[in-house]
């Protein structure tokens, strides 16, 4: 045997040992990926355009599980309040128990008396379509508003109601972290910097990003892994070719 074929043997050797070891972690970042988000995701269907643009109406967002004492102002949350309806719904948290919320100063929703900059309402749109009277959200209890004021049926339509249109904690279902469809609209949805100053701060992201990158690579693994045999015994055929005709039309010439 050649020192070419022994080398030639030795390559392909390590080549299939660090192919398999590619398609076995990606299968666990794949698979590991996906269980992940089972465990930690829930996905909703929103069935109004409440929180355009942020979220539009048929949309499906991806919501992480968490205890309703882990939200925080600006969060966007799945809820479900029987006096609100039958169905979950999405809005957005601006006010927490404790809090005065009221609209309209200078056009901007107001939070203990600190005007909040809103980039999520629609461009055209103010912060309230009919204003909100200062109200004192309860203890353990959320003030909800959607990003599209005008056609919203939120905290500020249930302002009659016993608990001054608030939600109790204990009806979020879970924290809206991400749109996953339509694809074009695919991505995380931002934290709004507008209360980041106030008691408590804003939550921090969810791990939704590190959950599709480890899905992403490890398809990429298992594709590249499974590809490299079949690619690898190409490249090898076509090289033992022309060693294989200059063999045979080689001519011994005898003195």
């Amino acid at each position: 045997m050649s020192r070419t074929q022994r080398t030639d043997e030795g390559r392909g050797r390590l080549g299939s040992v660090l192919s398999g070891l590619a398609v076995a972690l990606g299968c666990v970042l794949f698979l590991g990926g996906f269980i992940w988000g089972a465990v930690l995701y829930q996905p909703y269907t929103v069935p109004t355009g409440s929180m355009t643009p942020t979220i539009g109406a048929g949309d499906r967002v991806l919501a992480e599980r968490i205890d309703g004492d882990e939200v925080r102002r600006g969060d966007v949350v799945v809820f479900q309040q029987s006096s609100w309806g039958d169905l979950p719904m999405v809005k957005r948290v601006v006010g927490i128990g404790g809090d005065r919320v009221a609209c309209c100063t200078d056009g901007k929703l107001t939070v203990n008396g600190k005007e909040v900059a809103e980039p999520y309402l629609p461009a055209d749109k103010g912060a309230s379509a009919t204003g909100i009277p200062p109200t004192t959200v309860p203890k353990g209890n959320l003030f909800m508003l959607g990003d599209e004021r005008s056609g919203s049926l939120d905290s500020s339509v249930h302002l009659g109601d016993s608990n001054h249109g608030s939600v109790p904690r204990g009806a979020v279902k879970g924290r809206v972290d991400a749109v996953a469809w339509p694809m074009g609209k695919f991505g995380t949805l931002e934290r709004p910097d507008g209360f980041a100053d106030m008691r408590g701060g804003i939550s921090e992201p969810g791990p939704v990003r590190l959950m599709v990158w480890a899905v992403v690579a490890g398809a990429v693994l298992v594709l590249g892994g499974a590809a490299y045999g079949p690619v690898a015994n190409r490249l090898r055929r076509g090289r033992e070719r022309p060693q294989s005709r200059d063999r045979s039309g080689a001519t011994a010439h005898v003195g």
